[in-house]
Parts: structure tokens; sequence; C-alpha cells
């Protein structure tokens, strides 16, 4: 059962994603690499390493009612690795830091504690937050207020400050900006934990809703210590946000089915580089479409493509295409899992029409240890309602990791 207000709401919003189609196969084949390297702890540290020369940019402090605000920027590392490959306004990293005035002695209920104890939780952005009032007002100023927990709030690539000009709202242009957003908020949160890390922070956790949740769990897998992580309203793979949930509907499968066609190299370079954990490229399109995946109340279903396409056979293996990238992309089972699953706290919302979680593997036990509790909502709803539901998670994370390491 899927809620019928995550539906409605849907419905009346006019983005729509990937308005140019995949970006060009030069690009998927870049991002797909780098991806395959960052998806792997080991072999991302080398990327990684290469930006510790990076230079945090503070811009302006100021003393707002009961928090100190500080802005500040520095240049993305994926602009030197994958030079040209991101829009030259997401080029800059923006990000705002949330403190509160004074800290407190140790976490609640905790005598062990031996170093200073300022934990701080970096926040990424959910599918249509721009800018950093709505995290700042309904995360990071609480978080502040109830248990002086500080907040780094980072700007995504091709939203707010880092909008490309010629962007609608938050229309991604290609599915392959989709891809570039992810890996290079993976290389921007390793530079702001570091940078947290020397400025004496810590615990320190990521923290996102929806699409933010996911791209915290990519940020949090790269890391080579214990992090807390709470990732809300977000699941296993964008493949069913994008393949199976109601954002489906917001996509131009025509569209996406000609260039399909058009360019071999989709069909042959770039598939060839395309690993699911979940299904296999040789899947019958009738049974990928009508058994493994596609939930009833979806509207892009096999009847679609009878309908509106003149080759069938060909535009569902364009949808199979679309599942095997953002799998290749997104899939969490492609990517290291973090050094400690026990300070993983997952909220899921139980009637979510934005993340399905049919045919793919659970968090919880792709991540055996974490932990996960269910909102009884849907995905818009519990935005509204369980603000509160989340910074709870995030309080758990926090004394976990002081019983665990009580010497930091």
């Amino acid at each position: 059962m899927e809620s019928r207000i995550d539906q409605v709401y849907r419905s009346v919003l006019l983005t729509r994603f990937f308005t140019k189609g995949w970006g060009s196969p030069d690009t998927l084949i870049k991002i797909i690499k780098l991806r395959k390297d960052l998806g792997d702890r080991e072999k991302a540290q080398p990327h990684i390493q290469a930006t510790s020369g990076t230079k945090v940019k503070l811009i302006k402090e100021t003393k707002q009612d009961g928090y100190i605000l500080i802005d500040g920027e520095f240049k993305s590392p994926i602009t030197d690795l994958l030079p040209g490959i991101c829009p030259p306004e997401s080029q800059a990293a923006h990000f705002q830091v949330v403190l509160p005035e004074s800290w407190s002695k140790g976490p609640e209920g905790s005598r062990s504690w031996s170093r200073s104890w300022r934990p701080l939780v970096l926040h990424f952005a959910g599918t249509g937050d721009h800018f950093f009032w709505r995290r700042r007002t309904l995360m990071a100023k609480p978080l502040v207020k109830e248990k002086n927990v500080g907040s780094i709030i980072l700007e995504n690539p091709y939203y707010g400050l880092r909008k490309p000009k010629q962007q609608l709202r938050s229309s991604l242009h290609h599915v392959s900006d989709l891809f570039v957003m992810g890996a290079s908020l993976i290389l921007e949160a390793q530079v702001l934990l570091k940078w947290a890390e020397r400025q004496g922070f810590g615990p320190l956790c990521c923290h996102g809703i929806s699409m933010g949740g996911h791209m915290a769990s990519l940020a949090a897998s790269a890391w080579t210590k214990p992090i807390c992580l709470n990732p809300c309203l977000a699941w296993t793979s964008g493949s069913v946000t994008f393949c199976q949930g109601v954002m489906a509907n917001a996509i131009n499968w025509r569209l996406l089915h000609q260039q399909y066609k058009k360019d071999e190299k989709y069909r042959s370079e770039v598939w060839n580089l395309v690993n699911s954990p979940e299904f296999s490229r040789e899947q019958s399109g009738d049974k990928f479409l009508e058994d493994s995946f596609l939930s009833p109340e979806s509207k892009v279903s096999l009847d679609y493509f009878r309908k509106y396409s003149t080759n069938a056979k060909t535009d569902v293996e364009a949808f199979m295409f679309m599942r095997g990238l953002m799998d290749e992309c997104t899939h969490l089972g492609n990517y290291s899992v973090p050094m400690d699953p026990e300070l993983i706290e997952i909220v899921a919302a139980e009637f979510d029409a934005y993340q399905p979680r049919r045919g793919v593997k659970p968090l919880d036990q792709l991540w055996p240890g974490s932990n996960i509790r269910y909102t009884p909502n849907g995905h818009v709803s519990s935005y509204l309602l369980n603000q509160d539901v989340f910074r709870e998670a995030i309080y758990d994370c926090f004394n976990k990791f002081a019983q665990k390491y009580p010497n930091g």
C-alpha cells in the first residue's frame, strides 16, 4: 500500500526530470568508471587523498538567536578528477555551518567520553531542497536548541547557488547529471568531514531526507572511520525512485527511448559497464516489467511501451537500461558498507510511494547490524510531520557512538 497523498502531491508538481535525455555516452562512461572507484573504499582513497589540498574558505560568521552561522565554500574535487564534467555554476561547493554558542560536556548518560564532545551533522539536500534555509530551519536549529548538536549544510551541485542558468527549478537536464551530483557529493563530503575533524568536531554524522538520505549513505560509505549515518525516507537504489515510484511519471520516456535507439554507444559501450546487483541484462523484458519490479500502482508498464512505441522490445530494453544505470551508480550494494553499521539508524515511511521497497534488497539487510524504524505515513506526510523522529534517530546514533567509542 502506498500513500495517496504522495501520488496526488507528485501529480500537481511541474518539475520534470532528464528533459534532455541520458547525457552523452562519453559522460556516462567517465562517471561510471569513477563510480566504480568511489564505490570501493580502498580504491577511492587515491581520489580522496587528492582532495587533501582543497582549501576550505570561510567567508562570513554571524551570531544569530542562540547559534553561530558561518558561510563557506571550496572548489569541488570533481573539477580536477573529471575536468569539464561539472557545469561551471556547480564547480564551487557552498556550505553553511550552524554551531551552538557553547558545547555540553558530554553525551547524556555517558561518563566515559574522554575527549571534547562536539557532535556535528553533515546534512545533504533532498530533491528540490535549494539553498540552506529549509534544512537550517527544520533540522539544524532544532538540533542546536535541543541537544547542542552542530551542523554543516552542503548545497547540492545543480541546486541553489550551484544551479546552472538554463536549468528550470530542480529539473536535471540529463540522467548523467544525477550521477555527477552523487560523485561530487561523495568527494565534497570527505573534504568537509576532514575539515570538521581538524576543527575538533566529533562525533560526526551524515544525514539526509529522501535523495539527501541516499547521498548521505554514499558519503558515509567512503569514510575510513566509524561514522554515524541517518538516512531518512531513502532506500537501497535510485532505481526504485525513477523506475517504480511516482517520480517515474515525471520522466519523458519517449525521448529516452529515441536516444537509446539512435546511439549504439548506449547499447554497447555504456551497457557493458553496468552492474546491477538485482537483475541481469539478459532477463526477459516481460518478466522484468510484470513480475520482477513494477508495482501494480505504477503507470509505467508493459502496456505503456506497447501503446507508445514502434518497437516494444527495444523500448523495454531502454527502460531496463535506466534501471541498470540507476543500480550501477546508486545501488548501495555497489558501495562499501560503512565502517560500523551499528551506528546506522534508518528511518523509512511505511507507505512510501516515492521510495517503493519492492525489487531491491532491504537496507537493513544490506547493512547487518543497522537499525530501522518506520513512520506510519507516506513520504510527503512523513517529511511534514516526523522531523522529530529524524532528529531522535540522530541522537540515538550519537549515543551509540559514545558507548562504543568512549575515547573518540
